[in-house]
């Protein structure tokens, strides 16, 4: 089998409704924009096909493409996908490829081995559960006592656990983390997501608050270019840090968190920042050797079949974009994502790049 054809196909990406806020400096949700699918197809009509559901996905997707991956990939065996991961990284030497753009490739390999096999990619990973928890992963709201009216509405929804994203100020956020402990009591897990919004000594601050709540895990406080900042901050605070989460380098990035010892609780493993199925199955087997977590970032359908592959992983991560909570398709009533069952990857190799497209990815994938 060799692959003969390598497309890029547009969709419409529809404005959130209601729009959302992230904290300070970050702005909000995107306008409307156009994303793109990535076809990889054969000569013996085998197929696998990777979302880039992102604004401006599209033309830096088909610049890709024309330039340097189809040259790449015709006749080449669909199969090799450890040999063509790291030629996606070689390729990147010279291109300094956006970091989502660095797992497209293998996603749509990995779909379409799951095609050929008939059978879910979590269970070609060798599959450990079907089922996981899922966490409500909030974006910005106003004032506290939003944030306290939408973790009520998330916690009657069954979601298991929830995470903030909050404003970026160490002392305000601090007051709602202590807020929201004391509201949903001793029982409920708890998160906090910094957006790497802070300096180190604001993140020791609001660390040690965090700490005193009894939060879960501390995500990302601080930008991930200095370890060596993340390593005094794991040395100052008790609260378990999860790191590693928009570094680039995969599992070998996050190898030198880990030995710093910044990665007191674990390190994100996702398809779209990792370096696909591959990088991230590798960055969590190199986290399990130290018996730390990989928890998956995003909510998407390549993530869910991670997560069901994944023994080291706690919870699907669900965003929750309105102060009106609407659960994310994918989570039933009692809190849980369930393993995907079509082949592959379980996105539509043929699909309608319109209208049907985009409301399936309007409606969380």
């Amino acid at each position: 089998m060799k692959i003969t054809h390598v497309e890029v196909h547009r969709f419409g990406l529809p404005a959130a409704d209601p729009p959302y806020n992230w904290r300070r400096g970050l702005g909000g949700s995107a306008p409307a924009g156009e994303g793109a699918v990535l076809r990889i197809g054969t000569d013996e009509g085998a197929e696998g096909v990777a979302l880039f559901a992102r604004p401006g996905a599209a033309p830096v997707l088909e610049d890709l493409v024309d330039r340097v991956f189809r040259e790449e990939l015709l006749g080449q065996d669909p199969f090799r996908r450890e040999w063509l991961w790291h030629r996606v990284w070689e390729l990147d030497r010279i291109e300094e490829l956006p970091l989502p753009t660095l797992g497209l490739i293998d996603v749509a390999l990995w779909d379409l081995a799951g095609r050929v096999c008939d059978q879910p990619v979590w269970q070609l990973l060798g599959g450990y559960r079907t089922e996981i928890p899922a966490y409500a992963s909030t974006t910005t709201f106003d004032t506290v006592a939003e944030f306290l009216e939408v973790a009520d509405q998330c916690l009657e929804l069954g979601y298991r656990g929830i995470k903030l994203h909050a404003w970026g100020d160490a002392r305000r956020d601090a007051e709602l983390c202590q807020a929201l402990r004391d509201h949903v009591g001793a029982a409920v897990p708890l998160m906090y997501d910094g957006s790497a919004g802070f300096d180190l000594p604001d993140a020791i601050y609001l660390g040690r608050a965090l700490s005193e709540a009894g939060y879960l895990w501390y995500e990302e406080p601080i930008r991930e270019f200095s370890i060596s900042a993340y390593g005094t901050l794991a040395s100052k605070v008790e609260i378990p840090l999860l790191v590693a989460e928009t570094s680039d380098g995969a599992h070998m990035n996050s190898a030198d968190f880990i030995k710093a010892g910044a990665a007191t609780f674990g390190v994100r493993a996702s398809t779209t920042l990792r370096g696909g199925v591959t990088g991230a199955i590798r960055t969590a087997h190199l986290a399990d050797a130290y018996r730390l977590r990989a928890e998956m970032h995003g909510s998407d359908i390549p993530n869910q079949h991670l997560c069901m592959a994944i023994p080291n992983t706690t919870y699907y991560e669900s965003l929750v974009t309105s102060r009106t909570v609407v659960r994310e398709r994918h989570v039933d009533s009692a809190g849980l994502v369930h393993a995907p069952l079509g082949p592959g990857i379980s996105l539509p190799a043929r699909f309608d790049y319109g209208p049907a497209l985009e409301k399936f990815v309007e409606q969380g994938g």
